[in-house]
Protein backbone atom coordinates (compact mmCIF):
# COMPACT_ATOMS: atom_id res chain seq x y z
CA UNK A 1 0.00 0.00 0.00
CA UNK A 2 1.78 3.23 -0.77
CA UNK A 3 2.24 5.82 1.31
CA UNK A 4 0.50 8.63 -0.47
CA UNK A 5 -2.75 6.60 -0.58
CA UNK A 6 -2.65 4.50 2.53
CA UNK A 7 -5.52 5.62 4.05
CA UNK A 8 -7.91 6.70 1.55
CA UNK A 9 -7.41 2.98 0.04
CA UNK A 10 -8.16 1.38 3.62
CA UNK A 11 -11.04 3.67 4.39
CA UNK A 12 -12.88 2.73 0.72
CA UNK A 13 -12.23 -1.05 1.65
CA UNK A 14 -14.39 -0.60 4.72
CA UNK A 15 -16.40 2.42 3.94
CA UNK A 16 -17.78 1.41 1.30
CA UNK A 17 -17.66 -2.46 1.29
CA UNK A 18 -20.04 -4.65 -1.19
CA UNK A 19 -20.84 -1.90 -3.00
CA UNK A 20 -20.59 -4.57 -5.92
CA UNK A 21 -23.87 -5.78 -4.63
CA UNK A 22 -25.78 -3.04 -5.80
CA UNK A 23 -27.57 -3.53 -9.19
CA UNK A 24 -24.80 -2.01 -11.45
CA UNK A 25 -26.29 -2.72 -14.85
CA UNK A 26 -29.18 -0.03 -13.74
CA UNK A 27 -26.94 2.07 -11.59
CA UNK A 28 -23.47 1.97 -13.81
CA UNK A 29 -22.20 5.08 -12.25
CA UNK A 30 -20.99 3.39 -9.05
CA UNK A 31 -17.46 1.64 -8.03
CA UNK A 32 -17.76 -1.55 -5.99
CA UNK A 33 -15.52 -2.80 -3.76
CA UNK A 34 -14.59 -6.31 -2.22
CA UNK A 35 -16.95 -8.40 -0.65
CA UNK A 36 -16.29 -9.41 3.29
CA UNK A 37 -17.10 -11.17 6.27
CA UNK A 38 -16.27 -13.98 8.62
CA UNK A 39 -15.19 -17.19 6.35
CA UNK A 40 -14.00 -20.83 7.18
CA UNK A 41 -9.75 -21.01 5.98
CA UNK A 42 -11.37 -24.80 3.90
CA UNK A 43 -14.17 -25.86 2.18
CA UNK A 44 -15.48 -29.27 1.74
CA UNK A 45 -12.53 -32.06 0.95
CA UNK A 46 -15.06 -32.78 -2.29
CA UNK A 47 -14.57 -29.17 -3.33
CA UNK A 48 -11.20 -28.87 -2.32
CA UNK A 49 -9.67 -28.83 -6.10
CA UNK A 50 -11.40 -25.48 -6.13
CA UNK A 51 -9.41 -23.74 -3.00
CA UNK A 52 -5.48 -22.87 -2.51
CA UNK A 53 -5.00 -20.43 -0.26
CA UNK A 54 -3.87 -17.15 -0.97
CA UNK A 55 -0.79 -16.98 1.17
CA UNK A 56 1.13 -13.96 0.36
CA UNK A 57 -0.99 -10.58 1.45
CA UNK A 58 0.57 -6.83 0.52
CA UNK A 59 -0.16 -3.80 1.88
CA UNK A 60 0.67 -3.76 5.32
CA UNK A 61 2.03 -0.93 7.32
CA UNK A 62 4.32 -0.64 9.78
CA UNK A 63 2.47 1.65 11.61
CA UNK A 64 3.13 0.74 15.67
CA UNK A 65 -0.76 1.13 16.19
CA UNK A 66 -4.17 0.93 14.25
CA UNK A 67 -7.07 2.16 15.52
CA UNK A 68 -10.68 0.43 14.63
CA UNK A 69 -14.00 0.38 14.45
CA UNK A 70 -16.90 -1.89 12.66
CA UNK A 71 -16.23 0.44 9.81
CA UNK A 72 -12.80 1.68 9.22
CA UNK A 73 -9.23 1.08 9.96
CA UNK A 74 -6.61 3.85 10.11
CA UNK A 75 -3.10 4.19 10.58
CA UNK A 76 -2.52 6.42 13.62
CA UNK A 77 0.61 7.68 12.05
CA UNK A 78 0.51 9.50 8.63
CA UNK A 79 3.81 8.18 8.00
CA UNK A 80 3.38 4.71 7.58
CA UNK A 81 6.00 2.74 5.04
CA UNK A 82 4.61 -0.16 3.03
CA UNK A 83 5.68 -3.56 3.91
CA UNK A 84 4.51 -7.22 2.94
CA UNK A 85 3.96 -10.19 5.13
CA UNK A 86 3.13 -13.84 4.74
CA UNK A 87 1.12 -15.32 6.64
CA UNK A 88 0.57 -19.55 7.33
CA UNK A 89 -3.30 -20.74 7.00
CA UNK A 90 -4.92 -20.71 9.99
CA UNK A 91 -7.93 -22.67 11.53
CA UNK A 92 -10.90 -21.09 12.24
CA UNK A 93 -11.69 -19.79 14.63
CA UNK A 94 -8.22 -18.87 15.16
CA UNK A 95 -6.52 -21.29 17.73
CA UNK A 96 -5.12 -18.45 20.61
CA UNK A 97 -8.80 -17.71 21.10
CA UNK A 98 -10.94 -20.24 23.22
CA UNK A 99 -14.45 -20.36 20.70
CA UNK A 100 -17.09 -18.28 22.51
CA UNK A 101 -20.11 -20.74 22.30
CA UNK A 102 -17.52 -22.79 24.39
CA UNK A 103 -16.48 -19.82 27.05
CA UNK A 104 -18.76 -16.28 26.36
CA UNK A 105 -15.56 -14.71 28.12
CA UNK A 106 -15.27 -12.31 24.98
CA UNK A 107 -13.22 -9.58 25.94
CA UNK A 108 -10.05 -9.10 24.85
CA UNK A 109 -7.28 -6.22 26.61
CA UNK A 110 -6.02 -3.52 24.33
CA UNK A 111 -4.08 -3.75 23.08
CA UNK A 112 -3.43 -7.51 22.46
CA UNK A 113 0.11 -8.44 23.97
CA UNK A 114 1.01 -10.59 21.13
CA UNK A 115 -0.65 -12.72 18.52
CA UNK A 116 0.41 -15.70 20.40
CA UNK A 117 0.14 -14.84 23.94
CA UNK A 118 -3.49 -14.51 24.10
CA UNK A 119 -5.00 -16.27 26.99
CA UNK A 120 -8.11 -17.38 28.72
CA UNK A 121 -7.00 -15.35 31.58
CA UNK A 122 -6.56 -12.30 29.32
CA UNK A 123 -10.08 -12.61 28.32
CA UNK A 124 -11.85 -11.67 30.64
CA UNK A 125 -13.20 -8.15 32.59
CA UNK A 126 -16.70 -6.29 33.66
CA UNK A 127 -18.80 -6.71 30.07
CA UNK A 128 -17.20 -10.29 29.55
CA UNK A 129 -18.90 -11.56 32.82
CA UNK A 130 -21.87 -9.45 31.94
CA UNK A 131 -22.17 -11.48 28.56
CA UNK A 132 -21.31 -14.78 30.50
CA UNK A 133 -24.62 -14.23 32.80
CA UNK A 134 -26.47 -14.44 29.54
CA UNK A 135 -25.02 -16.63 26.79
CA UNK A 136 -25.45 -20.08 29.16
CA UNK A 137 -29.33 -20.02 28.53
CA UNK A 138 -29.69 -17.73 25.33
CA UNK A 139 -31.48 -19.98 22.82
CA UNK A 140 -30.85 -23.15 25.24
CA UNK A 141 -34.90 -23.62 24.15
CA UNK A 142 -35.38 -22.28 20.87
CA UNK A 143 -33.42 -22.85 17.70
CA UNK A 144 -32.33 -20.14 15.22
CA UNK A 145 -33.48 -17.12 17.03
CA UNK A 146 -31.66 -14.65 14.20
CA UNK A 147 -32.53 -14.34 10.91
CA UNK A 148 -30.65 -12.51 8.47
CA UNK A 149 -31.48 -11.63 4.79
CA UNK A 150 -29.25 -10.84 1.70
CA UNK A 151 -27.64 -11.31 -1.25
CA UNK A 152 -24.90 -14.20 -0.91
CA UNK A 153 -21.62 -14.17 -3.35
CA UNK A 154 -18.87 -16.44 -3.50
CA UNK A 155 -15.77 -14.23 -4.08
CA UNK A 156 -12.64 -15.98 -5.93
CA UNK A 157 -9.64 -14.41 -4.87
CA UNK A 158 -5.95 -14.92 -6.98
CA UNK A 159 -2.97 -13.01 -7.02
CA UNK A 160 -3.02 -12.41 -11.17
CA UNK A 161 -1.14 -11.08 -13.33
CA UNK A 162 -1.31 -8.11 -15.88
CA UNK A 163 -1.55 -10.66 -19.13
CA UNK A 164 -4.83 -11.97 -16.94
CA UNK A 165 -6.35 -8.07 -16.72
CA UNK A 166 -5.79 -7.33 -20.31
CA UNK A 167 -7.27 -10.52 -21.19
CA UNK A 168 -10.56 -9.77 -19.78
CA UNK A 169 -10.38 -5.64 -20.33
CA UNK A 170 -9.73 -5.39 -16.76
CA UNK A 171 -8.32 -2.34 -15.05
CA UNK A 172 -5.91 -3.03 -12.15
CA UNK A 173 -7.55 -1.16 -9.34
CA UNK A 174 -11.14 -1.02 -10.96
CA UNK A 175 -15.16 -2.72 -9.86
CA UNK A 176 -16.85 -3.84 -12.59
CA UNK A 177 -20.29 -5.55 -13.57
CA UNK A 178 -19.56 -8.56 -15.49
CA UNK A 179 -20.69 -8.88 -19.33
CA UNK A 180 -20.47 -11.77 -21.43
CA UNK A 181 -17.03 -11.58 -22.45
CA UNK A 182 -15.76 -11.65 -18.55
CA UNK A 183 -18.02 -14.99 -17.65
CA UNK A 184 -14.47 -17.30 -18.56
CA UNK A 185 -12.86 -15.18 -15.68
CA UNK A 186 -13.96 -17.44 -12.73
CA UNK A 187 -13.56 -20.88 -13.85
CA UNK A 188 -9.76 -19.56 -14.73
CA UNK A 189 -8.82 -18.39 -11.55
CA UNK A 190 -9.91 -21.37 -10.20
CA UNK A 191 -8.54 -23.73 -12.29
CA UNK A 192 -5.27 -21.40 -13.40
CA UNK A 193 -4.23 -19.71 -10.33
CA UNK A 194 -4.28 -20.34 -6.70
CA UNK A 195 -7.54 -18.68 -5.96
CA UNK A 196 -9.38 -18.51 -2.71
CA UNK A 197 -13.09 -18.95 -1.73
CA UNK A 198 -14.85 -16.59 -0.01
CA UNK A 199 -18.66 -16.98 1.18
CA UNK A 200 -19.18 -13.40 0.66
CA UNK A 201 -22.39 -11.04 0.63
CA UNK A 202 -22.35 -8.56 3.89
CA UNK A 203 -25.31 -9.76 5.72
CA UNK A 204 -24.45 -13.32 4.78
CA UNK A 205 -20.80 -12.68 6.62
CA UNK A 206 -22.16 -10.80 9.43
CA UNK A 207 -24.64 -13.58 9.87
CA UNK A 208 -21.11 -16.01 10.06
CA UNK A 209 -19.58 -13.18 12.73
CA UNK A 210 -22.77 -13.83 15.03
CA UNK A 211 -22.99 -17.51 14.17
CA UNK A 212 -19.12 -17.46 15.49
CA UNK A 213 -20.23 -16.31 18.81
CA UNK A 214 -23.53 -17.77 19.71
CA UNK A 215 -24.33 -21.12 20.42
CA UNK A 216 -25.21 -23.96 17.29
CA UNK A 217 -28.48 -24.02 15.88
CA UNK A 218 -28.52 -20.09 16.54
CA UNK A 219 -28.86 -18.16 13.01
CA UNK A 220 -30.36 -18.43 9.40
CA UNK A 221 -29.62 -16.85 6.72
CA UNK A 222 -32.09 -16.00 3.41
CA UNK A 223 -30.85 -15.14 -0.17
CA UNK A 224 -30.61 -16.27 -4.01
CA UNK A 225 -28.31 -18.48 -5.54
CA UNK A 226 -28.17 -20.44 -8.48
CA UNK A 227 -27.91 -24.67 -9.05
CA UNK A 228 -24.66 -24.78 -9.40
CA UNK A 229 -20.98 -25.51 -8.28
CA UNK A 230 -20.44 -21.97 -6.59
CA UNK A 231 -24.18 -22.39 -4.77
CA UNK A 232 -22.40 -26.20 -3.33
CA UNK A 233 -19.55 -24.24 -2.42
CA UNK A 234 -21.58 -21.67 -0.79
CA UNK A 235 -23.64 -24.54 0.83
CA UNK A 236 -20.06 -26.06 2.47
CA UNK A 237 -18.65 -22.64 3.62
CA UNK A 238 -21.53 -21.84 5.92
CA UNK A 239 -21.91 -25.68 7.26
CA UNK A 240 -18.49 -24.95 8.25
CA UNK A 241 -19.11 -22.18 10.08
CA UNK A 242 -22.01 -23.18 11.70
CA UNK A 243 -24.73 -21.07 10.03
CA UNK A 244 -27.93 -22.67 8.33
CA UNK A 245 -28.90 -20.81 5.09
CA UNK A 246 -32.11 -21.51 3.40
CA UNK A 247 -31.78 -19.96 -0.66
CA UNK A 248 -33.56 -19.39 -3.02
CA UNK A 249 -32.51 -21.49 -5.92
CA UNK A 250 -32.81 -20.00 -9.51
CA UNK A 251 -32.93 -22.81 -12.20
CA UNK A 252 -31.34 -20.62 -14.98
CA UNK A 253 -29.75 -17.37 -13.30
CA UNK A 254 -25.97 -18.31 -11.79
CA UNK A 255 -24.61 -18.23 -8.05
CA UNK A 256 -23.86 -13.82 -7.71
CA UNK A 257 -19.64 -14.63 -8.12
CA UNK A 258 -16.93 -11.83 -7.58
CA UNK A 259 -13.75 -12.43 -9.25
CA UNK A 260 -10.57 -10.53 -7.38
CA UNK A 261 -7.40 -10.23 -9.48
CA UNK A 262 -4.74 -9.31 -7.14
CA UNK A 263 -1.81 -7.15 -9.08
CA UNK A 264 0.50 -5.91 -6.24
CA UNK A 265 -1.38 -3.48 -4.25
CA UNK A 266 -4.21 -2.67 -7.21
CA UNK A 267 -7.75 -5.57 -6.88
CA UNK A 268 -9.99 -5.58 -10.00
CA UNK A 269 -12.81 -6.69 -9.32
CA UNK A 270 -15.84 -8.33 -12.04
CA UNK A 271 -18.98 -9.11 -10.37
CA UNK A 272 -21.81 -11.15 -11.71
CA UNK A 273 -24.94 -10.48 -9.37
CA UNK A 274 -26.58 -13.48 -10.61
CA UNK A 275 -29.07 -15.62 -8.68
CA UNK A 276 -28.48 -12.99 -5.72
CA UNK A 277 -30.75 -10.60 -7.85
CA UNK A 278 -33.55 -12.84 -7.98
CA UNK A 279 -34.86 -13.35 -4.61
CA UNK A 280 -38.51 -12.77 -4.09
CA UNK A 281 -41.82 -12.83 -1.35
CA UNK A 282 -43.10 -16.24 -2.85
CA UNK A 283 -39.41 -17.72 -0.76
CA UNK A 284 -39.56 -15.72 2.46
CA UNK A 285 -43.32 -16.76 2.71
CA UNK A 286 -42.67 -20.75 1.70
CA UNK A 287 -43.63 -23.91 4.11
CA UNK A 288 -39.66 -24.11 4.61
CA UNK A 289 -38.91 -20.61 5.27
CA UNK A 290 -42.00 -18.69 6.89
CA UNK A 291 -41.95 -21.01 10.16
CA UNK A 292 -38.31 -19.77 10.62
CA UNK A 293 -39.27 -16.13 10.27
CA UNK A 294 -42.29 -17.11 12.62
CA UNK A 295 -39.84 -18.54 15.15
CA UNK A 296 -36.96 -16.31 14.78
CA UNK A 297 -37.09 -13.30 17.36
CA UNK A 298 -34.29 -11.21 15.25
CA UNK A 299 -34.35 -10.28 12.32
CA UNK A 300 -31.20 -8.60 10.29
CA UNK A 301 -31.53 -7.07 6.94
CA UNK A 302 -28.47 -5.35 4.92
CA UNK A 303 -28.78 -2.51 2.96
CA UNK A 304 -27.84 -4.00 -0.56
CA UNK A 305 -31.17 -6.58 -0.51
CA UNK A 306 -33.10 -3.40 -0.82
CA UNK A 307 -31.93 -2.97 -4.45
CA UNK A 308 -32.95 -6.95 -5.00
CA UNK A 309 -36.58 -7.65 -2.85
CA UNK A 310 -38.24 -4.64 -0.66
CA UNK A 311 -41.27 -6.46 -0.14
CA UNK A 312 -39.60 -9.26 1.87
CA UNK A 313 -37.89 -6.77 3.61
CA UNK A 314 -41.56 -4.97 4.76
CA UNK A 315 -43.09 -8.52 5.48
CA UNK A 316 -40.05 -9.37 8.26
CA UNK A 317 -40.38 -5.61 9.79
CA UNK A 318 -44.55 -5.87 10.01
CA UNK A 319 -43.53 -9.54 11.46
CA UNK A 320 -41.63 -8.01 13.99
CA UNK A 321 -43.84 -5.03 14.53
CA UNK A 322 -46.85 -7.41 14.62
CA UNK A 323 -45.02 -9.66 17.73
CA UNK A 324 -42.90 -7.89 19.09
CA UNK A 325 -40.01 -8.67 17.72
CA UNK A 326 -36.20 -6.80 16.68
CA UNK A 327 -36.02 -5.79 13.69
CA UNK A 328 -32.48 -4.34 12.53
CA UNK A 329 -31.63 -2.88 9.66
CA UNK A 330 -27.57 -2.10 7.97
CA UNK A 331 -27.91 1.00 5.59
CA UNK A 332 -24.69 -1.40 4.18
CA UNK A 333 -23.62 1.91 1.89
CA UNK A 334 -24.18 5.27 0.98
CA UNK A 335 -25.97 4.65 -2.15
CA UNK A 336 -28.95 3.53 -0.10
CA UNK A 337 -30.48 6.27 0.73
CA UNK A 338 -29.43 8.19 -2.21
CA UNK A 339 -31.01 5.78 -4.74
CA UNK A 340 -33.16 3.33 -3.02
CA UNK A 341 -34.71 6.28 -0.78
CA UNK A 342 -38.14 5.44 -0.72
CA UNK A 343 -37.60 1.64 0.68
CA UNK A 344 -35.51 2.34 2.86
CA UNK A 345 -37.97 4.75 4.29
CA UNK A 346 -41.43 2.52 4.03
CA UNK A 347 -38.90 0.16 6.41
CA UNK A 348 -38.11 2.45 8.71
CA UNK A 349 -41.17 2.54 10.87
CA UNK A 350 -40.26 -1.03 11.48
CA UNK A 351 -36.19 -0.30 13.02
CA UNK A 352 -35.58 -1.25 16.34
CA UNK A 353 -32.02 -0.67 15.23
CA UNK A 354 -30.28 0.87 12.45
CA UNK A 355 -26.83 0.61 11.97
CA UNK A 356 -24.87 2.58 9.64
CA UNK A 357 -20.88 4.29 9.43
CA UNK A 358 -20.87 8.14 8.71
CA UNK A 359 -20.41 8.12 4.97
CA UNK A 360 -23.45 6.43 4.81
CA UNK A 361 -25.16 8.36 7.28
CA UNK A 362 -24.06 11.85 5.53
CA UNK A 363 -25.63 10.20 2.55
CA UNK A 364 -28.60 9.65 4.79
CA UNK A 365 -28.89 13.52 6.05
CA UNK A 366 -28.51 14.72 2.23
CA UNK A 367 -30.70 12.77 0.58
CA UNK A 368 -33.41 13.38 3.33
CA UNK A 369 -32.65 17.28 3.20
CA UNK A 370 -31.68 17.73 6.56
CA UNK A 371 -30.65 21.11 7.85
CA UNK A 372 -27.03 21.97 7.35
CA UNK A 373 -26.16 21.83 10.92
CA UNK A 374 -27.45 18.40 11.24
CA UNK A 375 -25.71 17.04 8.18
CA UNK A 376 -22.17 18.35 9.69
CA UNK A 377 -22.83 16.56 13.07
CA UNK A 378 -22.70 12.83 13.27
CA UNK A 379 -24.54 12.71 16.49
CA UNK A 380 -27.39 15.08 15.31
CA UNK A 381 -27.78 12.34 12.60
CA UNK A 382 -28.31 9.93 14.94
CA UNK A 383 -30.49 11.40 16.88
CA UNK A 384 -32.60 12.28 13.79
CA UNK A 385 -32.65 8.48 12.40
CA UNK A 386 -32.96 7.25 16.27
CA UNK A 387 -36.97 9.83 16.45
CA UNK A 388 -38.31 8.58 13.17
CA UNK A 389 -41.83 7.38 13.76
CA UNK A 390 -42.11 3.82 14.65
CA UNK A 391 -44.74 1.05 14.08
CA UNK A 392 -43.83 -0.62 17.81
CA UNK A 393 -43.13 1.98 20.53
CA UNK A 394 -43.13 -0.38 23.53
CA UNK A 395 -39.12 -0.15 23.02
CA UNK A 396 -37.14 2.61 21.74
CA UNK A 397 -35.26 2.89 18.51
CA UNK A 398 -31.89 2.76 18.49
CA UNK A 399 -29.24 4.36 16.27
CA UNK A 400 -25.78 3.08 16.18
CA UNK A 401 -23.21 5.13 13.76
CA UNK A 402 -19.69 3.82 13.50
CA UNK A 403 -17.04 6.49 12.34
CA UNK A 404 -13.71 4.87 11.65
CA UNK A 405 -10.94 6.16 14.42
CA UNK A 406 -13.53 8.03 16.04
CA UNK A 407 -15.74 6.65 18.92
CA UNK A 408 -19.18 4.37 18.03
CA UNK A 409 -21.68 6.59 18.38
CA UNK A 410 -24.96 5.53 19.44
CA UNK A 411 -28.48 7.27 19.78
CA UNK A 412 -31.83 6.28 21.77
CA UNK A 413 -34.89 7.40 20.66
CA UNK A 414 -36.08 9.76 23.75
CA UNK A 415 -33.06 10.34 24.70
CA UNK A 416 -31.50 13.87 24.56
CA UNK A 417 -27.78 12.23 25.68
CA UNK A 418 -26.08 10.78 22.31
CA UNK A 419 -23.14 7.88 23.96
CA UNK A 420 -19.45 7.77 22.30
CA UNK A 421 -17.52 4.09 23.14
CA UNK A 422 -14.69 4.69 21.50
CA UNK A 423 -13.01 2.32 19.65
CA UNK A 424 -9.59 -0.22 20.84
CA UNK A 425 -6.34 -0.08 19.74
CA UNK A 426 -4.65 -3.31 18.09
CA UNK A 427 -0.51 -3.45 17.16
CA UNK A 428 -0.19 -3.22 13.47
CA UNK A 429 1.69 -6.81 14.30
CA UNK A 430 -1.46 -8.33 14.81
CA UNK A 431 -3.26 -6.86 11.44
CA UNK A 432 -3.38 -9.38 8.68
CA UNK A 433 -6.38 -7.83 6.46
CA UNK A 434 -8.68 -4.68 7.34
CA UNK A 435 -11.35 -5.69 5.07
CA UNK A 436 -14.69 -7.19 6.21
CA UNK A 437 -14.22 -5.10 9.31
CA UNK A 438 -17.37 -4.01 9.64
CA UNK A 439 -19.38 -7.09 9.06
CA UNK A 440 -17.52 -8.78 11.43
CA UNK A 441 -18.82 -5.46 14.16
CA UNK A 442 -22.16 -5.65 12.77
CA UNK A 443 -22.29 -10.18 13.97
CA UNK A 444 -21.12 -9.05 17.29
CA UNK A 445 -23.64 -6.60 17.89
CA UNK A 446 -26.19 -8.05 16.63
CA UNK A 447 -24.97 -11.31 18.60
CA UNK A 448 -24.49 -9.61 22.03
CA UNK A 449 -28.38 -8.32 21.11
CA UNK A 450 -29.39 -11.74 20.66
CA UNK A 451 -27.86 -12.86 24.02
CA UNK A 452 -29.91 -9.99 25.68
CA UNK A 453 -26.55 -7.93 26.98
CA UNK A 454 -26.28 -4.55 27.76
CA UNK A 455 -25.98 -1.93 24.79
CA UNK A 456 -22.56 -1.33 25.72
CA UNK A 457 -21.47 -4.73 26.30
CA UNK A 458 -23.23 -5.74 22.61
CA UNK A 459 -21.30 -2.62 21.17
CA UNK A 460 -18.25 -3.73 22.47
CA UNK A 461 -18.47 -7.31 21.40
CA UNK A 462 -18.61 -5.59 17.72
CA UNK A 463 -15.51 -4.32 18.95
CA UNK A 464 -14.13 -7.12 19.82
CA UNK A 465 -15.13 -9.13 16.60
CA UNK A 466 -14.12 -6.66 14.11
CA UNK A 467 -10.61 -6.63 15.79
CA UNK A 468 -10.94 -10.84 15.56
CA UNK A 469 -11.58 -10.60 12.06
CA UNK A 470 -8.56 -8.24 10.94
CA UNK A 471 -6.46 -10.34 12.25
CA UNK A 472 -7.44 -13.41 10.24
CA UNK A 473 -6.02 -13.74 6.30
CA UNK A 474 -8.34 -12.01 3.32
CA UNK A 475 -11.99 -10.83 4.43
CA UNK A 476 -12.44 -13.18 8.00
Amino acid sequence: MYVAYTHILVYALLDNTLAMQMPLSRYSSFSASTSSGLIPRTISRGLRSYYNPTRTRPGLTSCSTFFYNGNNISPHHPLCRPLTTTQSPRPFPPTPLPPCRSSPSYHLPSPIPSSAAVTARQLQGPLAQSARRHSSTMAANQEYPLLCLENPLLDIQAVGTEELLKKYDLKANDAILASEKHLPLYDELLSGYDAKLIAGGAAQNTARGAAYVLPPDSVVYLGGVGDDKYAAILRDAVRQAGLRVEYRVDPVAPTGRCGVVITGHNRSLCTDLGAANHYDLAHLRSPAVWPLVRAARFYYVGGYHFTVCPDAILALGEEAAAHGKTFIVNVSAPFIPEFFKDPLDASSKYWDYVVCNESEAAAYARSHDLPAPVQADVAAIARHLAGLPKANTARPRIAVITQGTEPTIVAVQGEAEVRRFPVHAIDASLINDTNGAGDAFAGGFVAGLVQGVPLETAVDMGHWLARLSIQELGPS
